[in-house]
């Protein structure tokens, strides 16, 4: 039996219900799909990565990493994990296996870390994985800490992407209040960025702010809100990222080094009061516009470009998952270019927190819920 633990508030509302085992099959644009249950009773998951032995390896927002069974079987926590600071949005967040795991067993975590008084903020670890039967995380060192750290316990960000050089880029939050969500315009601060580091914590050469005064080198891009779901290009390897706007105002970005992507001066979004938001306007010369954008908000999280086999008709499609209006957006493109956005799984009312696509060619969704799942897509027969 997995140990029980507490239930945290939650952002957006969620159902207490408990989650019932889905099979059932949906008539989509282009396929008909199935989805099904791989495994339920995941407290809030937020990441999920797939294990060389065929297991998964899930966050759970309370602070706990477990190895689940392709047969649906939910383990022991896994031990070493850092503590967490689980109160809000706050926790144990994304997690993502080194590029060399086979040989070096390396896991990379984001969490929430506790600093002084009430102040917290998004914190990046790796630890080796033992392949014992009661798995634990050995050597754990932190490899980036977001400064400066601030009180609140809203909008970390978080997703861990690796890309074709061995770059590790993680995306993170404005930690959301007016008080100090501007830093996400100044470059002294690690507030509404997307950070780049090699695996060990050090700063590559080529970041764009290397060697200026006041800025801090890990930062390649800015301007950001809360970013929650990134993903590389199949085709072109280039980040892409999405970010929750405040009310309206979601946007899938493309960051490029040293370019500004405007928050909080241009949104397509307004304050949650309904007032403007900076200047009031949706673009301004010198800030990027984004390549995609949601009015009203869907809560974009986890997002994975499609290039399997097992749904042909979805290869080349981006998947992003939906929290304030829970769903799975399709959204195709020509290029860099978004030319259409299919929302599909509305009937399900089930917020998805992460999507990913398996090593068998489905994609794999977690939905944010007390019951958490793990579902899998696979082409209808």
């Amino acid at each position: 039996m997995r140990s029980a633990v507490p239930a945290l508030f939650a952002f957006f509302v969620v159902s207490a219900t408990p989650a019932l085992a889905l099979d059932e099959t949906f008539q989509t644009e282009k396929v008909k799909i199935r989805v099904e249950t791989v495994a339920r009773g995941l407290d809030h998951p937020w990441g999920l990565a797939f294990l060389p032995d065929g297991n998964f390896l899930v966050t759970e927002r309370p602070g706990f990493l477990r190895i689940v069974t392709p047969q649906g079987k939910i383990g022991d926590a896994v031990y070493g994990v850092p503590q967490v600071d689980a109160r809000g949005q706050g926790g144990l967040l994304d997690v993502a296996l080194d590029p060399d795991f086979t040989e070096n067993r390396l896991v990379y975590l984001t969490y929430a870390e506790k600093g002084e008084g009430d102040a917290n903020g998004t914190a990046v670890a790796r630890g080796h994985l033992t392949e014992s039967t009661s798995p634990q995380l050995k050597d754990v060192e932190v490899i980036f800490r977001q400064q400066p750290k601030e009180p609140s316990t809203l909008h970390f960000g978080s997703r861990l992407v690796f890309d074709r050089e061995g770059h590790l880029f993680i995306a993170l939050g404005e930690r959301s209040k007016k008080a100090f969500r501007g830093q996400a315009q100044e470059l002294s601060s690690h507030l509404g960025k997307v950070v780049r580091i090699w695996p060990d914590g050090t700063v590559p050469e080529d970041n764009p702010y290397v060697g200026e005064e006041g800025a801090r080198p890990e930062i390649w891009s800015y301007g950001h809100r809360n970013q929650q779901g990134a993903a590389l290009h199949p085709e072109t390897g280039a980040l892409w990222t999405n970010e929750h706007g405040p009310r309206g105002g979601d946007e899938v970005n493309i960051p490029e080094p040293g370019k500004n992507y405007g928050w909080p001066v241009v949104t397509y979004g307004r304050e949650y009061s309904g007032l403007a938001v900076g200047s009031g306007e949706s673009s301004a010369p010198g800030m990027e516009d984004p390549v995609h954008y949601w009015v009203p908000s869907i809560g974009p999280s986890g997002m994975a470009f499609y290039t399997g086999d097992a749904i042909p008709e979805w290869q080349g499609d981006l998947f992003v998952g939906g929290l304030a209006i829970p769903q799975l957006a399709r959204l195709t493109l020509h290029g860099n270019e978004i030319t259409g956005d299919e929302p599909m799984l509305k009937e399900l009312g089930l917020r998805i927190r992460d999507v990913r696509q398996g090593p068998d060619g489905a994609l794999y969704l977690l939905t944010d819920e007390e019951e958490g799942q793990i579902l899998r897509i696979t082409k209808a027969e």
